[in-house]
């Protein structure tokens, strides 16, 4: 079986995938198993089941359907802040770091008898963190470590896969390597990437401004991605860059032209997407495990076992020398004092270079090496490379992955007392706002002086709460949530007796929905008072 197969076949693999992911997931949570080491296994269990043996995964699913997606998501959910201020650091692990892995593992490589030039592929091919990998595991770092870290693992694909083409066309083409030539790809694909990206993002802003409902910018934002990674690859630069350069543009303008309906809606989409996307990469990574065994002929599986440990050591290595050098080299060179109030210590620089887990965007670049040259010749080891990347991401993902939360527990990194002075800033201003804007509002809707003086109260209370006013909102809210259910109950007594339709009762439940959601962030921020006030105190 592989991807192009009948419609039943591929019926068949989709609903593996989608049991294995709820499965697992489940089970994740239930044990406190790690959940992408889960989903790894599952996939190796249905790779060595006959239905599945020949399963081969196609290149063209992940860099065309899969990243684009997941690259989009990750954008639309960063600080743009926060990379601007880190970009520094972002910018050298996302070329620098690229660049020192894939010259290591092509050493490792050579050293046990590849050619340069399939070694240098191999190196090309390993030498990106994936972002869906760093995602799923990354999540209790405090937000700059995180940002840093999601950031390059966007960003990364872009020079990975740059340096993979130039590397093929050396293999294939049989002609040597040119470091001017190699310069100018990457900053064709960088500056393109960006200017595609952008100017995407930009002839979007007055479409998204004309669209009529909720529905048509949900599938708007489905189709956004595609858009922008489309004509990148036609025109061969970077469609990693374009995506990510559009998804961040979007979180800019996106309040000013999105309605609320249409974030709602198209935030829940994004999210289930993401959530089965990024599992079904790790199952199929899975699967394709033992099929890159059986199809190792070139090596024998000792040599291959030998080498992919080595190149496993090598990338791991890379990344934990890098972080505890060029960081501090930097350091020296840099004495500004903002700079000096950013540092962290060195048991906090552990767990980013421990993220160093590889994934699905390895794997298919792997899977995109030519069999033949252009003059027809075989790529020899060709195979050794998809095998030798299968065990990396495996390696990578069972070592690295179920250990980092145990390194970021042990770095102690302090709580995030920006985000929480922000947070107070934002509610704060915002209330103020609301009280200034009222007596003028409620005149203007013809809103009683009693009503509006019961508003303006509620808006105090959330400003600066008085004692016992928080516990007040929460069972008013606890109420509503009461009331709520009366009428749900209601609702389908109705339907049930015929009385109304079912079109009718959808349309009133989606007004429950709705109202039901806002209690639901009421609950959220009551905590977060809660919990701020408990702070104050202690």
């Amino acid at each position: 079986m592989n991807t192009n197969g009948t419609g039943v076949e591929s019926l068949e693999l989709i609903i593996v995938v989608a049991v294995g992911v709820l499965a697992m997931s489940w089970l994740s949570r239930r044990t406190g198993l790690s959940e992408p080491l889960l989903l790894l296994g599952a996939g190796c269990l249905v790779g060595l089941t006959p239905p599945f043996a020949g399963f081969a995964l196609s290149p063209e699913v992940v860099l065309f359907l899969f990243l684009p997606a997941l690259l989009y998501w990750e954008a639309l959910t960063s600080s743009v802040r926060e990379i601007r201020n880190n970009f520094r650091s972002i910018a050298l692990q996302a070329t620098g770091l690229v660049l020192a892995t894939a010259v290591a593992v092509a050493a490792v490589a050579h050293a046990l008898g590849y050619s340069w030039p399939i070694a240098f592929v191999l190196g090309a091919v390993l030498a990106p963190t994936d972002a869906a990998a760093v995602a799923a595991v990354a999540k209790p770092m405090p937000r700059r470590i995180l940002t840093v870290l999601r950031a390059e693992s966007r960003l990364n694909d872009g020079t990975a896969l740059v340096l993979l083409a130039v590397t093929i066309e050396v293999v294939t083409d049989e002609r040597p390597f040119s470091w001017s030539g190699t310069a100018l790809a990457f900053v064709e694909s960088y500056a393109g990437g960006i200017v595609i990206g952008a100017a995407i993002a930009l002839l979007l802003i007055p479409v998204r401004r004309r669209l009529p409902e909720p529905l048509l910018h949900s599938a708007l934002s489905v189709a956004t991605p595609f858009l922008a990674y489309l004509p990148a690859e036609l025109l061969h630069v970077s469609g990693v860059l374009a995506v990510v350069t559009c998804g961040l543009a979007t979180t800019r303008f996106g309040p000013r032209v999105i309605g609320s309906d249409a974030r709602i809606q198209a935030i829940a989409f994004w999210e289930v997407a993401s959530y089965l996307l990024n599992g079904a990469l790790f199952i199929l990574v899975g699967i394709q495990l033992p099929a890159a065994v059986r199809a190792l002929t070139s090596v024998s599986l000792a040599q291959a076992a030998i080498a992919a440990c080595a190149v496993s050591v090598a990338v791991i290595g890379t990344r934990l020398l890098w972080f505890y050098s060029v960081p501090y080299l930097v350091r020296f060179l840099d004495r500004r004092p903002q700079q000096r109030d950013r540092r962290i210590t060195a048991p906090q620089r552990l767990p980013l270079a421990w993220a160093g887990m590889r994934g699905a965007i390895s794997l298919a670049a792997a899977l995109t090496v030519p069999a033949v040259t252009a003059e027809g010749h075989v790529v020899e080891q060709r195979d050794a490379v998809v095998f030798i990347t299968t065990v990396v991401i495996f390696v990578t993902l069972t070592f690295l992955g179920p250990t980092l939360p145990t390194v970021v527990r042990r770095a102690r990194f302090p709580e995030d007392e920006v985000k929480t002075a922000e947070l107070t800033l934002a509610r704060c201003h915002m209330s103020s706002a609301a009280l200034r804007s009222l007596p003028e509002l409620a005149q203007r809707f013809g809103v009683p002086e009693a009503a509006t003086l019961r508003m303006a109260q509620d808006i105090e209370d959330r400003m600066a709460p008085a004692p016992g006013s928080t516990r007040r909102r929460e069972s008013l809210r606890r109420l509503e949530l009461a009331l709520l259910q009366v009428k749900r109950d209601t609702l389908r007594d109705l339907r049930d007796t015929g009385r109304i339709d079912d079109i009718v009762l959808r349309t009133v439940q989606e007004v429950l929905d709705v109202e039901e959601v806002r209690l639901g962030r009421k609950t959220h921020d009551a905590a977060a008072e809660s919990a701020q006030d408990d702070s104050a105190r202690s």
